[in-house]
């Protein structure tokens, strides 16, 4: 399928070189087709729903050239513009991203979604300032949004602003009880202030709403560990990385905003004789592991 569709206006327009040389009374009328702009935006949501669905299978090369036909043949619907914009962050392609939510937020400003978009094309651009001004604003659109205050905490935290980063993490908690990243993350800055049993504390939180999330349990298990319960905090990390092994690469605990004093104390748990054999072991040959308790 073409990356792009010009729509262009069609005038058919008859060949005259057959015509007699005589000139007759009445001139040759050229015939205007009329596009069905009903049809052609109804085409263009169906290219859009289509996007939509293949990125949720991460088949953005397929969804990528559906998305941008579809801002052609619906060129001022906010929301199509907002997918394509979407799928750009997702390809780490955060310029083209910029540039297709801009051209979305001036057909609707009042879209809290796009804000908040451009918000992460500019954190994921390390434009931490313009990040937390987009979801500033997109907040006082949509105030109770969950994941924009988390998104605003975060900038924060890149910004150095520690305490207005746990206050938007806490209001994204009070708007949604299970929301454990924002748990998380106030366990990572107590954890970079020296306030252990703080982060602890925070972290077996987040473990309990979700039993299958391997950041918090990693977390905990390094603390645990380093504070002097090994048994408890090798076993939470292998189940951790059971779950999932890319906690495993100190980059990815990185981009993850991972502070120094974490990671490094991460860096030593991970080299740990049991840590890198159960990276190494089958899961079905692993040893049982003891979950965390509250």
């Amino acid at each position: 399928m073409p990356k792009h569709l010009r729509l262009i206006s069609l005038l058919v327009v008859c060949s005259l070189w057959n015509m007699p040389s005589s000139v007759h009374a009445q001139a040759l009328i050229p015939h205007t087709l009329q596009l069905d702009t009903a049809k052609l935006e109804k085409q263009g949501l169906i290219f859009a729903q289509e996007a939509a669905q293949l990125a949720q299978f991460q088949q953005l090369d397929l969804a990528l050239p559906r998305a941008r036909l579809a801002t052609q043949l619906v060129p001022k619907n906010d929301k199509v513009w907002l997918l394509l914009g979407g799928l750009h962050l997702q390809m780490k392609e955060f310029d083209a991203a910029i540039a297709v939510l801009q051209k979305a937020q001036t057909l609707n400003p009042k879209n809290a979604d796009i804000l908040f978009a451009l918000g992460s094309a500019n954190f994921q651009k390390q434009n931490y300032q313009a990040s937390a001004a987009h979801y500033q604003t997109g907040l006082k659109l949509k105030p109770n949004d969950s994941e924009g205050l988390f998104d605003l905490g975060n900038a924060y935290y890149m910004l150095g602003r520690l305490p207005d980063a746990i206050a938007q993490f806490n209001q994204a908690v009070s708007q949604d009880k299970k929301f454990w990243p924002a748990i998380n993350n106030i366990g990572l800055i107590k954890y970079e202030q020296s306030d252990v049993q703080g982060a602890i504390k925070q972290w077996r939180e987040a473990v309990a709403i979700d039993k299958q999330a391997a950041e918090p349990l990693l977390a905990l298990a390094v603390a645990l560990y380093t504070k002097g319960d090994t048994q408890q905090g090798v076993a939470m990390g292998i189940a951790a990385l059971r779950i999932d092994q890319r906690y495993a690469d100190l980059d990815f605990l990185k981009q993850n905003l991972w502070g120094e004093r974490l990671l490094s104390d991460t860096k030593k748990f991970l080299e740990l004789p049991s840590i890198l054999t159960s990276l190494e072991t089958p899961e079905e040959t692993a040893e049982p592991i003891q979950q965390p308790t509250k």
